[in-house]
């Protein structure tokens, strides 16, 4: 497999062609952002610590039979995945108060939901990624109806799935946001990256933050708590 052109840079990782035309070479950055993008930093070991958590969680919930884009890990800092065109919506899913849900609705950091509330974000960053709705979706034709079911059915069972594997390691998932995209037939598939950084985790015990909350309130050195991380998951997988 041969890295070709760049074809997109984003926040946390750039994509490149390669010459299979349904593969992508993907290479995780030692980047932080917060505020949606408006504060950025360097962190040197971030992008190597992002992609082995992902292909760790990837391949767990690909042998839990949810379809998703992961390929292969080919190093540190890359990996192989199916080329997708991203769906522009951020599907986030919280099980605990907690971030701008709890400031939005007044609701205190930490309160267990009865029922896991999934919600839509427009992935538009000239728009600051606006809480959005099914009726949004469709005036925007950003997702056919059949496709926001299968989305919010997959969505439910990473959940599932992601709090089953989390517990394991001694973590609370508070809630976590996810991307799809759809292949060349249609068929959507979970995409983009599962970490510290699109999950609010915390430690069972002590209640701490083991996420990029560490970086967005300026608690602490994000590398030592995604290292642990990384090191808890690998743990399990052996």
């Amino acid at each position: 497999m041969k890295k070709g052109q760049l074809l997109y840079e984003g926040k946390a990782k750039k994509l490149y062609a390669t010459d299979e035309e349904q593969v992508i070479w993907a290479e995780y950055l030692d980047q932080a952002t917060a505020l949606n993008g408006a504060r950025k930093d360097e962190i040197k070991g971030k992008g190597e610590l992002n992609n082995q958590i992902t292909s760790e969680i990837f391949l767990y919930l690909s042998d839990k039979g949810i379809e998703n884009h992961f390929i292969e890990k080919l190093s540190k800092t890359e990996q192989l995945i199916k080329k997708v065109e991203v769906i522009p919506l951020e599907v986030v899913v919280r099980n605990l108060a907690a971030g701008s849900f709890s400031k939005r609705l007044g609701i205190t950091e930490g309160t267990v939901l009865p029922e896991p509330i999934l919600e839509f974000y427009y992935k538009e960053d000239a728009l600051d990624d606006p809480f959005i709705n099914e009726a949004h979706i469709a005036f925007l034709k950003i997702a056919a109806p059949e496709e926001i079911r299968l989305i919010k059915e997959a969505a439910e069972k990473v959940n599932q799935e992601l709090i089953r594997l989390f517990q394991q390691i001694g973590l609370e998932l508070v809630d976590f946001k996810i991307e799809f995209g759809r292949q060349a037939d249609g068929t959507i598939l979970l995409a983009d990256e599962i970490s510290p950084d699109t999950c609010r985790l915390w430690e069972k015990e002590s209640g701490a933050s083991m996420d990029k909350d560490n970086y967005r309130k300026q608690l602490g050195d994000l590398v030592p708590v995604y290292r642990e991380v990384l090191q808890r998951l690998t743990k399990i997988s052996v």
